[in-house]
């Protein structure tokens, strides 16, 4: 058997090994990327000792910070007990984990069925709807991402993910947000229309948050067609918007929710959720080999446990006003920002040039001294100019300050090397 890497390889020797080994897609963010071999918290550690503070909790799934004991350890005891079956065997930690969401899911969401990904919760979620509905079609949103999956990719709006030269038909995507293009979506093709897919709040698409009165006319909207509403909270799911899902912060129930990321706090593990009426729709056999997995799920279990002893819904909330207020303070000094925005610790702000225009270019250079001096943040948006910020629900206000501070020396560095 190969001997594991060892700690001492440089991210040079590693990046040799990536481009011999790996499909070329698969890319890295930073042009001198760290050696990432540890974390701990709110802290991701490099192959020399460095520390630094991980603002976007590998794309939101850390939810509960790196390492944590009160979630590594009930999965270590389950590893040693039972380390996997597949669906087709009952297993104790699946099923109270399904007891469990539906517990904290919105409305009647009550039945669950787990998978993998998040591509593959919605891939789910999409069959279950054409075979609830009978119809072949749906309706999806432009800068949206659902996964890499065929008909998630598909679904896909965000041109950069949406790979596939020969996507499906029976999708019609529309602009995010609007209402108008719903209601004419339907107008055009509603008896063909079995669901409407989105992200409460587009996450990869730049952290766009629709204004208060869009999800309750949207699900108005599905109702009056006969078309399901799903709602893909693979990012905001988990107190990431300072609810357990971002719909609430709507009052809007989809009738089917897909999670994945944060549910398992790095252990993979996805779901898509519906009722009991909408699940009868899905009877012959769907079994998944890792879906449900004993481990994963006695993690995700503990996650939840782990949210609710933190109270990490008041957390996000909080410590997310907290961060917003400061970051539009840091934004109203610098003519290259606009648009501060989020909802819990989501939160986004866009770089952009002296012509007003989206500043990639910048957003690279910014992002390459944050790294530097110890800080990795995202970026998103349909023109990759948007710096995104979702750091651990556990993080302190005292790290969100240190996190500004060296944001505003980063602007005043890249503005002097242009």
């Amino acid at each position: 058997m190969p001997s594991a890497i060892p700690r001492k390889t440089t991210p040079d020797e590693l990046r040799e090994l990536k481009a011999e080994y790996l499909i070329p897609c698969v890319y890295h963010f930073y042009q001198n990327p760290p050696h990432i071999v540890a974390a701990e918290g709110c802290f991701l550690i490099d192959h020399t000792g460095r520390r630094y503070l991980d603002c976007y909790s590998g794309v939101t799934v850390m939810n509960a910070g790196h390492c944590n004991a009160a979630i590594t350890e009930p999965a270590i005891e389950q590893i040693r007990t039972l380390q996997h079956t597949t669906t087709i065997y009952l297993t104790e930690p699946m099923l109270r984990l399904a007891k469990t969401l539906a517990e904290i899911t919105p409305g009647r969401l009550k039945r669950s069925f787990f998978c993998v990904s998040g591509s593959e919760a919605v891939e789910g979620a999409l069959l279950l709807a054409s075979l609830h509905t009978k119809r072949d079609s749906i309706i999806a949103m432009n800068d949206s991402l659902h996964g890499r999956t065929r008909f998630a990719m598909s679904a896909t709006g965000l041109d950069m993910w949406r790979t596939d030269p020969f996507p499906l038909d029976g999708i019609h995507h529309i602009p995010f947000g609007d209402a108008d293009a719903v209601r004419e979506a339907f107008r055009s093709h509603g008896d063909r229309i079995g669901a409407l897919i989105a992200e409460p709040i587009q996450g990869n698409g730049g952290i766009r948050i629709p204004d208060t009165d869009y999800w309750p006319a949207v699900q108005r909207l599905c109702q009056e067609n006969g078309a399901l509403l799903i709602f893909d909270e693979v990012q905001t799911g988990f107190n990431r918007t300072g609810r357990w899902f971002a719909c609430e912060h709507w009052n809007v129930t989809p009738d089917v929710l897909v999670v994945s990321k944060a549910m398992g706090n790095g252990f993979p593990i996805a779901a898509f959720i519906t009722t009991d009426e909408i699940a009868t729709a899905y009877t012959r056999p769907g079994a998944s080999t890792f879906g449900g997995n004993p481990v994963a799920s006695a993690a995700a279990r503990a996650t939840i446990e782990f949210h609710k002893q933190q109270n990490l819904t008041q957390a996000s909330a909080q410590l997310g006003e907290f961060f917003l207020t400061k970051l539009e303070a840091v934004a109203d000094k610098f003519d290259c920002l606009c648009g501060a925005r989020g909802k819990g610790l989501m939160a986004a702000v866009d770089l952009i040039d002296s012509a007003r225009q989206p500043d990639p270019a910048r957003l690279g250079a910014t992002l390459e001294y944050l790294k530097d001096h110890g800080f990795l943040c995202g970026k998103t948006g349909s023109q990759r100019n948007t710096l995104t910020f979702m750091p651990p629900l556990t993080i302190q206000r005292e790290q969100l300050d240190e996190l500004l501070k060296m944001l505003a020396a980063a602007l005043n560095a890249t503005e002097a090397a242009q």
